[in-house]
């Protein structure tokens, strides 16, 4: 008669090992898919910024140079307005440019009283318009709200809340052509995601790993720079 050893199998130890080896597994492959994750999250967003960055730098250009030179120091007939670390515009000739900080856009002010808006009264934020201005109307009164009839909004939110972190404008005198007028433009500006808390002071970086507030996921901030020739103004 065949007797079955019913002593076999396996033993508590075994299956310790046994759960332990599939936990690390398990532990590893969501480490891996997390960092997967991560990684395509830095690089949609990073596309994002950059199409962004490129689509107002070619706007820009566009206008400056299809424009006649204009002046940008400070004083009557100025069409470069800084105003203060909250915004500015800038106004080259058939459009204007008006926009606000990504710091300014989550600065909370209730009144609005230091944040570009538009003249309807909504509570809409300005984040960087192009309106039609032939006048330059908007650097001529600083204070002018955006008639939203006859503006575009260049930055739009999107899933990232892209936002203008930094902008200057600089045009030295010996940069302008003695025959034909014609004047050039160099222009740095900083777009980036606008959670200010993952940005370094001022915007224009994201903050390092260990960092307070960093996020390595999701924050992104590039830097353009750019350079237009403003048409004859003869």
């Amino acid at each position: 008669m065949n007797h079955v050893d019913k002593t076999k199998g396996f033993t508590l130890i075994e299956l310790m090992l046994s759960m332990t080896f599939i936990s690390i597994l398990l532990v590893a492959i969501a480490v891996t898919i997390i960092q997967i994750s991560n990684v395509y999250n830095r690089g949609i967003t990073l596309k994002e910024v950059n199409q962004s960055g490129r689509s107002l730098s070619n706007e820009l250009q566009r206008s400056i140079t299809s424009g006649a030179p204009f002046m940008i120091e400070e004083g009557d007939g100025s069409r470069y307005v800084k105003q203060e670390d909250w915004g500015g515009r800038l106004c080259t000739g058939q459009y204007s440019y008006v926009w606000n900080f990504g710091r300014a856009l989550v600065s909370n002010d209730p009144g609005g009283d230091r944040l570009n808006v538009y003249a309807d009264g909504s509570d809409t934020q300005i984040r960087f318009v192009k309106a039609v201005d032939p006048s330059a109307s908007y650097c001529i009164d600083s204070t002018k709200k955006v008639d939203k009839a006859t503006a575009t909004e260049l930055l739009n939110v999107g899933d990232h809340s892209l936002a203008l972190q930094s902008f200057s404008i600089e045009s030295a005198a010996s940069a302008t052509d003695a025959k034909t007028r014609e004047r050039l433009y160099s222009i740095v500006f900083f777009i980036g995601t606008n959670d200010q808390a993952a940005l370094v002071e001022g915007g224009t970086g994201c903050k390092g790993p260990g960092e307070d507030g960093a996020d390595l996921a999701y924050c992104s901030v590039q830097e353009f720079n750019i350079v237009a020739r403003a048409g004859s103004g003869l």
